[in-house]
């Protein structure tokens, strides 16, 4: 795992901390699921974050950005010859 440092406002701060207490659950692991989901529901740029961590060079990482249309990953790595 790897470790945050986050600011957030009082307000939002005191609601995780009653919610947290509701569910039992510690702030750390509803904000590991609320990132998770939230990466879940944006399937296109997840797919995109994912080739990115693949990508080899920055050559690679800035043609993924660039490109407004989403390329599949077999589509990706035959243009790429990969």
């Amino acid at each position: 795992m790897h470790r945050l440092n986050l600011t957030i406002d009082e307000t939002l701060y005191e609601q995780a901390r009653a919610v947290s207490f509701i569910e039992k659950k510690s702030i750390s692991q509803m904000i590991r699921e609320s990132l998770s989901e939230y990466i879940t529901k944006n399937s296109k740029t997840k797919q995109q974050a994912d080739l990115i961590l693949e990508a080899d060079d920055e050559k690679e990482i800035l043609s993924i950005l660039a490109n407004e249309e989403f390329t599949s990953s077999s589509d990706f790595k035959s243009k790429f010859k990969l």
